[in-house]
């Protein structure tokens, strides 16, 4: 450990200077041999680091974000050469080239604090030594040799022999219950904060070998920081401690206000979302607008925690806009009543039977004399008297004639038998006066 943290030799002197500047303002307040003074200025360091980080962890979030955009090709590709494993790898590769994607991305913060974290050691191993490192005289470096916190040296490690942590005048069972329990702590919030992403921010609907690279970080990363720490000096495990618990409450705000499409999270706060909807009746804050703006661009391409989310907004009355807005439904239903009205009003379609009632009726009062007419000339020849004598022969011819005519007539179908006329008509045949046969056919 102390021939790998001499390759970082060169970023001592910054490490030691920062260091020194908080212990100055800690030094100032808790007292500057203290372990509060020099444990802060550590955890301040760490602080410091992680701020600097934030283009890292920007960039490993949009890498994440890609990785999760390629689930359907990676899937794709994975059952075309599901029986050639070496093929399936070579596709991979082509199309996280092709893309610009590093599936290996979110080691990204780790790699960058690399370097800070050996600088770190080898400043808390010359402290250990009495050796002056960086821009720490020896004063400073007395200083922080006596620096204990919860009775543990901030040079001393759990692997240290009675003999030295003696020298810096404290107890091997302090030492080691110590650092045991910063170990474990460290080792802990590792595994939780991958966990945390492989549980609530991953698509785990679609297996990939990104998938399975993940969840073998989850289990191995605490294991090699678990083994890596009985060799570190307690500030070195503040400094992890630090940064994992860091890292934890940053992984923890992006999964809850930015999570990744079709994930737990994702639903979880979709749901909270519908929540705040159904509750305020408007969307609150421009970030969550361009959420919904986002998922109502998507189309038919949303996934299923977005279906069920339009789906909570329909049944409480609300409609997602273009422009990241809802609308009640109130006002949708108005909308469309108004609409309706301006549209021209089509009559009431009837049925069959309306239909062949109002065909029977006559429509016309020329109709109505029609029909009438026959009848009351049939009856009026028996109203009238019979004639008397010859002076009634001339009005009796022109009666005759009269009805001959009459009979000659077709005669119009009445209401009742209206029904059976449309029907005949459907056949070809038709009521009245057929025309007559000519002599050259035959009967």
């Amino acid at each position: 450990m102390d021939t790998i943290a001499s390759l970082f030799s060169f970023i001592t002197w910054p490490v030691s200077w920062v260091i020194v500047q908080f212990h100055k303002v800690y030094g100032a307040i808790f007292g500057p041999d203290t372990g509060w003074a020099w444990g802060l200025s550590i955890v301040s360091l760490v602080v410091l680091i992680r701020i600097c980080l934030i283009p890292l962890f920007v960039k490993q979030i949009k890498s994440t974000r890609n990785m999760q955009a390629l689930q359907p090709k990676m899937k794709a590709i994975q059952e075309r050469y599901k029986s050639d494993k070496q093929r399936q790898s070579e596709e991979m590769m082509k199309l996280y080239k092709e893309t610009g994607t590093n599936p290996l991305s979110s080691c990204l913060p780790i790699l960058a604090q690399s370097p800070f974290f050996f600088a770190l050691y080898h400043v808390l191993s010359n402290i250990a030594s009495g050796k002056e490192i960086g821009v720490m005289n020896q004063a400073l470096v007395d200083s922080a040799r006596q620096a204990h916190i919860f009775g543990a040296p901030i040079a001393a490690k759990f692997m240290d022999s009675p003999e030295k942590v003696e020298a810096l005048n404290a107890s091997l069972t302090d030492v080691r219950i110590v650092t045991a329990i910063m170990i474990i702590m460290m080792s802990a919030s590792q595994f939780f904060t991958q966990r945390q992403l492989m549980m609530k921010n991953v698509d785990l609907s679609v297996k990939t070998p990104y998938m399975q690279q993940q969840k073998m970080l989850m289990y191995i990363f605490p294991v090699i920081f678990a083994v890596m720490g009985i060799n570190f000096p307690v500030g070195v495990l503040v400094y992890w401690l630090t940064t994992n618990v860091w890292t934890m409450g940053q992984q923890m705000y992006v999964i809850n206000q930015n999570p990744t499409p079709g994930s737990k999270a994702q639903d979880a706060y979709l749901q909270r979302l519908l929540k705040s909807i159904t509750h305020h009746g408007e969307v609150r804050g421009r970030r969550r607008k361009s959420v919904v703006k986002v998922v109502v661009a998507k189309g038919s391409d949303r996934n299923e925690n977005e279906r069920r989310f339009f789906g909570g907004l329909a049944k409480a009355g609300f409609a997602a806009q273009a422009d990241g807005t809802v609308i009640k439904g109130d006002t949708i239903a108005a909308e469309a009543e108004g609409g309706a009205a301006a549209k021209r009003q089509q009559p009431k379609r009837q049925t069959k039977a309306q239909r062949q009632a109002a065909a029977a009726q006559p429509t016309t009062a020329k109709e109505t004399d029609e029909v009438s007419e026959p009848v009351a000339e049939k009856a009026s020849p028996s109203l009238e008297k019979k004639p008397q004598g010859p002076a009634k022969t001339g009005a009796s011819d022109a009666t005759a004639a009269k009805d001959e005519a009459q009979r000659d007539k077709p005669a119009r179908p009445s209401r009742a038998n209206s029904g059976n006329s449309r029907q005949q008509g459907k056949t070809g045949q038709r009521k009245g006066q057929q025309r007559p046969k000519h002599p050259s056919s035959k009967k």
